[in-house]
């Protein structure tokens, strides 16, 4: 499977003198595709040289011309963009995937779907080295939190202000998330607010990680089983998804949300 291996890597550590075993070990590769890569670079006659002046894409479709290519009904979105544009804040491949038919429908060609154009990004990134910005699989995983920033409700009869909290569900690999406002954070308001996101959705994930939120947990120890209460535990068995939770103390394993547009359910 050379199409999936990173060409310029392989030869970059191979000119730092590590073995083909060695990369592939490092690497988690094959080293049958290890060595591919090894024979079609002498055979082509890359130099050290040619690492520096080509990129990943350049170089491979040197090393392996033809290898992977078909023709395409849909028309290619240019790939090195939606990788920029995945790298600000609020933008999603599923707003990019918006644009991208909105401009096919005016040119009047045909458009690739959502998904084919997940996977495709993803192909792009993984051929070109590039780091993907979605770093998930699809339909695997929901995330789930109250989000910081609350809102004000304003009565515009009386005048009264209420806080108003935001139940926030994302779907990673896709970003496309969906919003509740809720008046309270009390246990009855998440398990409602975690079903309308089901619904919303329009189907379940086999994963659902939250926060170590105190309304869907009851201990969470550094080591030894988590405990869920009994109202969250009861309804994660109904929808069928385990729930996973982050380390106490342990950032890195949560998610920080930052939704600048949100999607609210209609009505």
């Amino acid at each position: 499977m050379v199409r999936r291996i990173q060409a310029k890597l392989v030869l970059r550590l191979r000119a730092e003198g590590m073995t083909g075993r060695a990369i592939a070990a490092a690497q988690g590769m094959s080293r049958k595709s290890v060595l591919a890569v090894f024979d079609a670079a002498e055979k082509a006659g890359i130099s050290s040289s040619d690492l520096t002046d080509r990129n990943d894409a350049e170089l491979y479709a040197l090393l392996f011309p033809g290898r992977g290519e078909h023709e395409s009904v849909f028309v290619q979105p240019g790939w090195e963009a939606v990788h920029r544009e995945l790298a600000k804040v609020g933008v999603t491949l599923k707003l990019l995937h918006g644009e991208y038919v909105d401009g096919c429908a005016v040119a009047g060609r045909p458009a690739m779907g959502y998904d084919r154009f997940c996977k495709a990004y993803a192909a792009h990134a993984l051929v070109t080295g590039a780091a993907s910005r979605v770093g998930h699989k699809g339909g695997r995983t929901v995330e789930v939190d109250w989000t910081g920033p609350t809102m004000q409700l304003i009565d515009q009869v009386t005048g009264e202000s209420s806080r108003v909290y935001l139940f926030v569900a994302c779907l990673p690999f896709s970003r496309y998330a969906f919003v509740e406002p809720a008046l309270d954070m009390r246990q009855d308001t998440w398990l409602l607010a975690n079903v309308s996101m089901f619904e919303w959705f329009g189907g379940t994930v086999p994963r659902i990680v939250p926060d170590n939120l105190k309304t869907g947990l009851i201990k969470h120890p550094r080591e030894g089983e988590i405990v869920l209460n009994d109202a969250y535990r009861q309804m994660a068995a109904h929808y069928s998804v385990a729930v996973l939770l982050g380390k106490p103390r342990a950032p890195k394993d949560r998610r920080q949300w930052k939704i600048p547009s949100l999607m609210l359910p209609p009505g």
